[in-house]
């Protein structure tokens, strides 16, 4: 857990490796509840090498002076974040 959002990642280590690693992270909102959008790489065991890019939308509430996650989506393709991105840009254009 977390004491600051710029703290949060999503980072995950297991024996040593980095098997899910953060690649770019975006604070879309803070406050007792902040949302953070995470562009991360998993690590693929067989090929020993970071796998495709993938992005996940994450949800935390403060709650004793700590960051607790609450909730998250996985965008599971390029293609799918490019359809969410044409979705919103069409809905702010209104």
């Amino acid at each position: 857990m977390s004491a600051t959002v710029e703290d949060i990642t999503i980072n995950y280590e297991e024996d040593g490796v980095l098997v899910v690693k953060e690649t770019g992270k975006e604070i879309l909102s803070k406050g007792a509840w902040t949302t953070i959008i995470f562009r991360y790489q998993n690590w693929d065991k067989a090929k020993s090498e970071y796998g495709k890019d993938l992005f996940t939308i994450r949800r935390y509430q403060k709650r004793q002076g700590e960051y607790i996650p609450k909730s998250k989506f996985n965008i599971s393709s390029k293609e799918q974040a490019q359809s969410i991105v044409d979705a919103l840009q069409s809905w702010i254009k209104d």
